[in-house]
């Protein structure tokens, strides 16, 4: 019996060899990321915590890999609003990672705050912090050890195993994260530092660190002639712009950047960017993982914006196109909830891309 050409016992043994690793004093993963991060804002940066001057509300969906068992789902939900009066943001985030083979999951709910100060007339700095309370666990009896086998034909000879792992084991510890945004009328540049106490995440007793997340994102809008919708009184412009955006992540002993372009053209945005890092090596294997693809629509009103993407992730790395790359959905909705007799507030809003 095999699984795809791989012989079962070579494939477990796999499993065995991975499960090894995480077990291990050394964390060898990386936090769930989107491809579409600035359409999860406050995943992304605290700091983006009522950043649009609105009320808004939104969720991610992820599914990587899913040609293969070993996959992860990653979803995140979130709410955010933003305190005119006290120049402040206040959020909420939910989100569940899930890989596929093993039903590892981490589930995580945050709240955060974020501050708005105006350095200048045309420059503004955003601080927030995260706290956040996490949940991890497995299903251990979907693990399958080496006392399990014939060691002449490879076979599974045993349903059950020496190993003392009691299914269903989970783990709860609290997070912190700071970020901070400092942005313009065209350009902003952020930086996020996750899992600051670098809690301990060991199901099995052990010593094994979250280690910290340390991010940093930027990127600069170049306004087009814009575009108008409708005729008469009743025209309203439609933008019209290019953004080169940049992402950097370094966690434990892993580095990856996104680097990449939007283009909007009210009300469609589409954007291409690459993920990898290819003058660096792991393992020597060079750090080319995928080429992201998106098309993403906004409807705009006076008082409310709806965003919906989608993004296709085509695999690069060595696993190759047939693992099924990676397919991301994220729809967002903000509205207005100031007090319109109120005249509009003075401010800056962060000119980023909305996928």
């Amino acid at each position: 019996m095999c699984v795809g050409k791989i012989p079962v016992w070579k494939y477990k043994a796999a499993v065995i060899c991975a499960w090894i690793l995480f077990m291990g004093t050394t964390v060898t993963a990386q936090d769930p990321q989107f491809s579409q991060f600035y359409a999860a804002p406050l995943y992304l940066n605290p700091a983006f915590a009522g950043s649009t001057g609105q009320a808004r509300i939104g969720t991610n969906y992820r599914n990587q890999w899913p040609a293969i068992n070993a996959n992860f789902n990653t979803i995140s939900a979130f709410a955010d609003f933003y305190i005119e009066d006290k120049k402040s943001g206040v959020g909420f985030i939910l989100n569940r990672d899930r890989e596929g083979l093993l039903g590892l999951q981490s589930i995580n709910f945050g709240a955060m705050y974020a501050y708005e100060l105006n350095l200048t007339k045309g420059l503004s700095f955003r601080p927030g912090f995260q706290v956040s309370i996490y949940n991890r666990s497995i299903n251990f009896d979907r693990l399958t050890f080496g006392d399990q086998f014939n060691p002449t034909t490879g076979q599974v000879v045993s349903p059950q195993s020496v190993e003392g792992l009691n299914t269903g084991q989970s783990k709860f510890f609290p997070d912190l994260t700071m970020g901070g945004l400092l942005y313009s009328k065209n350009g902003w540049f952020g930086v996020t530092t996750a899992h600051i106490t670098q809690p301990n995440q060991s199901l099995v007793g052990s010593n094994d660190p979250l280690p910290m997340k340390i991010s940093g994102h930027a990127g600069w809008k170049f306004h087009l002639r814009p575009g108008v919708m409708n005729e008469g009184m009743y025209a309203k412009p439609q933008e019209r712009s290019i953004t080169p955006t940049i992402q950097y992540r370094h966690q434990g002993q892993f580095d990856q950047m996104d680097l990449g372009v939007y283009y909007t053209f009210e009300p469609l945005v589409i954007g291409t960017w690459y993920r990898g890092i290819p003058f660096r090596n792991i393992n020597g294997i060079v750090n080319n993982e995928s080429i992201v693809l998106l098309i993403g629509f906004v409807k705009k009103s006076d008082k409310d914006v709806l965003n919906i993407g989608y993004s296709y992730d085509y695999t690069i790395s060595k696993l190759g196109p047939a693992s099924g790359g990676a397919h991301e959905f994220s729809i967002r909705y903000s509205w207005s909830t100031r007090n319109p007799r109120k005249p509009p507030p003075d401010k800056l809003f962060i000119p980023c891309p909305k996928f």
